[in-house]
């Protein structure tokens, strides 16, 4: 074979390679509303730059005539390229082949992705659209999932992993996206579920639809499964880059600064009459954060779920970080057994990517409740505890009305290691409000009263003078300072630029043990 044979070869394996499942597949694709893989890796990384690995993989099962049916890529498309500029590793299921069902070398090739990024320290997008295990090759094709699993832990806290769920992904297959960072689900596409509507009819005769038992909607809002709910491949491919903008590209790196022409020494006028007169009135928190970050910028993670608590990325005089703030609007801000988890989990990814954490806090204590204690607030709560102790990169919190209980404690307090703790005038630092302390404090001198309901209003009056201020917390050095609410931007800028080269040790072990 002379050398223009050759390249014609190689030529026509490549086409067959990029053809796919063939042109009828293609097209049902484009039918259901869905880009095919090469389309979407297109889309992801800046033009011209993926590199494609694996091209000409093609399974090894010769049972149930498999072997008359091989096709190269094996149904996955991996390689690497860049998000603008930055390197990063992908893989795309190929749902026109074997609808995208995970074999042996299909799972082998997004291995060697993960060994690849892992190696070089490059973030990992994996854009799933499978139909699950192959069934045909058996326990090869479940041992493909478990080294995928085995990857993605140790990579975990290393890159970034962003799974983007843009078909099906059912079985075990959903476990790798659950190790990962972030999962990023497309509207009424997507689907995530263990056992699928028909087995689940069978053995629990519950009846439900593929979209309420694993749409995005409901990982979105119920589980907690989902990060993000995009509109369409277009839109999620967008937050997948938009992520990889934010963060650093491994844990030895910080995030990259993002140019502003936002004033660190902006005063935030509008925050001076955020928070109501009276303590028991809402107000959105949301408007707090994006007058205090960057040009307003704040990509919210989880929006829909546990929204008591808000949790995002923004930029601080053009450094990426992490807030936290307690949302009075929604449960008034206490902390349950969802807003622990969905915070808890931010915070520890923050601190793995050294990614500062701004702490924002109205938080009148944990909910009560017998659903809640019999749900395990305790060990819940707890996550959210050990995560703020555990975390080691600068940690600045503002007080904006209410500190109470062990709320208090848990909110990335002074105690646990906050590094710049500042409260606005209007915060209340106590062990709990006026009129419960009162109830507890001085029941029998409410018993004996003459006027009961004077004395307590009395009584109420002179602990909130005492307590219901930030005063008696910065005179014992629990606060940095008390600061004017349209300062804190420019207090939070200068102390996060103090603080970008925190280092701060803890002692030697192999790993804590979280109360999971």
């Amino acid at each position: 074979m002379g050398t223009e044979e050759r390249l014609r070869d190689l030529r026509a394996r490549k086409a067959r390679v990029e053809a796919g499942g063939g042109q009828a597949r293609v097209d049902a694709q484009h039918n259901r509303g869905k880009m095919t893989a090469r389309e979407r890796l297109e889309m992801l990384l800046d033009e011209g730059s993926f590199q494609e690995i694996d091209a000409l993989v093609e399974h090894r099962c010769r049972d149930f005539d498999m072997d008359k049916n091989i096709i190269p890529g094996d149904g996955v498309v991996t390689g690497h390229g860049t998000i603008n500029g930055r390197e990063i590793f992908a893989f795309a299921q190929d749902f026109t082949v074997y609808g995208g069902s995970l074999g042996e070398m299909h799972g082998l090739k997004i291995c060697k992705v993960l060994d690849m990024a892992l190696k070089t320290g490059r973030p990992v997008i994996g854009l799933n659209d499978s139909g699950g295990a192959r069934i045909q090759e058996g326990v090869a094709s479940l041992g493909s999932y478990a080294e995928i699993f085995f990857r993605n832990v140790r990579a975990s806290g290393v890159v970034p992993q962003i799974s983007v769920i843009m078909g099906p992904c059912a079985g075990g297959a959903v476990y790798s996206p659950a190790i990962t960072d972030f999962v990023i689900m497309v509207d009424k596409t997507a689907h995530m579920f263990i056992t699928g509507p028909e087995v689940i009819k069978t053995v629990t005769n519950e009846e439900v639809s593929f979209e309420d038992l694993g749409g995005a909607g409901t990982h979105g809002s119920k589980s907690g499964v989902s990060h993000f709910t995009a509109e369409d491949d277009q839109g999620a491919i967008d937050l997948a880059r938009e992520l990889v903008d934010l963060l650093p590209a491994n844990n030895m790196e910080k995030p990259p600064i993002k140019k502003t022409s936002d004033s660190a020494t902006r005063v935030c006028e509008n925050l001076d009459s955020i928070v109501p007169e009276d303590p028991t009135k809402p107000y959105d928190v949301k408007d707090v954060i994006t007058e205090i970050l960057d040009d307003g910028g704040f990509l919210e993670v989880q929006e829909n779920w546990a929204g008591n608590i808000v949790v995002g990325f923004g930029h601080l005089n053009g450094s990426t970080v992490g807030v936290v703030a307690n949302q009075p609007k929604i449960l008034a801000g206490c902390l349950d057994i969802d807003a622990s988890d969905k915070a808890a989990r931010f915070v520890r990814f923050c601190d793995a990517f050294n990614i500062p954490i701004i702490t924002l806090e109205d938080v009148p204590g944990f909910l009560p409740g017998t659903n809640q204690e019999w749900g395990g607030i305790i060990r819940h709560g707890a996550k959210l505890l050990y995560a703020y102790a555990e975390a080691t990169v600068p940690k600045l919190t503002v007080i904006l009305r209410k500190a109470y209980g062990g709320a208090y404690d848990v909110m990335s307090s002074k105690h646990i290691r906050g590094d710049y703790n500042v409260a606005w005038p209007s915060a209340e630092l106590a062990v709990m409000g006026a009129e419960g302390a009162v109830q507890i404090i001085h029941r029998r001198r409410l018993q004996n009263a003459r006027d009961p309901e004077g004395e307590r209003t009395r009584l109420i009056e002179d602990f909130e003078e005492k307590f219901a201020n930030p005063y008696k917390a910065a005179a014992l050095g629990y606060l940095d300072d008390v600061i004017e609410p349209n300062q804190t931007r420019e207090r939070l800028c200068k102390a996060l630029g103090m603080l970008l080269d925190k280092e701060e040790l803890r002692p030697a072990r192999k790993h804590g043990n979280i109360p999971l």
